[in-house]
């Protein structure tokens, strides 16, 4: 599986970097920088949107070629999305930690950290690179769940904590006042469906934020989920194949949040 997959080569990513000259810097680094309210962008009357930086897949490849993350994240801002979304895996993504920091410089919104968190390290990492909140997975993490929620939030990072079946969704309501992120891709095939926020919504308390991610392609799917009491939308792939056409950007954000 995919997932897996990944999993693997994150976990022996993070046994190099703990022999290396860049883990002691991390580990040292002093944590003092104001971290800005992720929570709050879902708290509003309109839906929050996240938009995603993201120039590839494992299920899509490449999806932009010329990519620029700091003109990415200048549009982000300019068009007033509520939060951002910077995947740093490199190997299936194409990311980079470093865009952290420069998506973090070009403007004000909430820096959320998406990758594959296997070790405590990468919450430390992404409170000093500039993140303001992480992902955490619980397909990933299971019974570790509580426990890198627990470090994050120590860290004063904000948590999305991501779910597709109904076991992993009970797990997540542990973490309490997390985030709870439904991941309509199925990280074990990749498939993608709407139906897992429909499906898993009546399970979750009322005062719980939640967030829809992944196959928002359109208005119907943004209302759809609207209806039935999702706060926020994180969209990744539609952005992308808009890039650098801002008014179209922002004419699709305003489309969604009052959809």
């Amino acid at each position: 599986m995919i997932l897996d997959t990944i999993v693997e080569l994150r976990k022996k990513d993070m046994q190099q970097l703990k022999n290396s000259e860049y883990f002691e810097k991390i580990m040292n680094a002093p944590i003092d920088t104001p971290v800005r309210d992720f929570r709050g962008a879902f708290t509003k009357k309109q839906i929050g949107i996240i938009a995603e930086i993201k120039k590839a897949s494992p299920s899509k490849g490449i999806i932009v070629e010329n990519f620029n993350v700091e003109r990415i994240a200048e549009i982000y801002n300019e068009i007033k999305v509520d939060a951002i979304s910077v995947l740093t895996e490199e190997t299936h993504f194409k990311g980079s930690i470093d865009n952290l920091k420069i998506a973090k410089m070009k403007g004000t919104v909430p820096i959320l950290r998406k990758d594959f968190v296997v070790d405590e390290f990468q919450l430390i990492e992404a409170r000093v690179r500039g993140a303001d909140a992480v992902l955490l997975i619980a397909a990933v993490l299971q019974d570790k769940l509580q426990t890198y929620y627990l470090k994050a939030s120590e860290l004063g990072l904000h948590c999305l904590i991501e779910v597709h079946s109904r076991e992993e969704l009970e797990n997540a309501l542990q973490c309490e006042n997390g985030i709870i992120g439904i991941n309509n891709r199925d990280l074990k095939s990749f498939n993608v469906d709407i139906a897992a926020t429909k499906n898993l919504m009546p399970y979750i308390p009322k005062d719980r934020i939640v967030i829809s991610e992944s196959g928002i392609k359109d208005l119907k799917d943004a209302a759809e989920l609207k209806a039935i009491g999702v706060r926020g939308l994180l969209v990744g792939e539609s952005f992308m194949r808009m890039v650098y056409d801002a008014d179209k950007m922002k004419a699709f954000l305003n489309a969604m949040k009052e959809a």
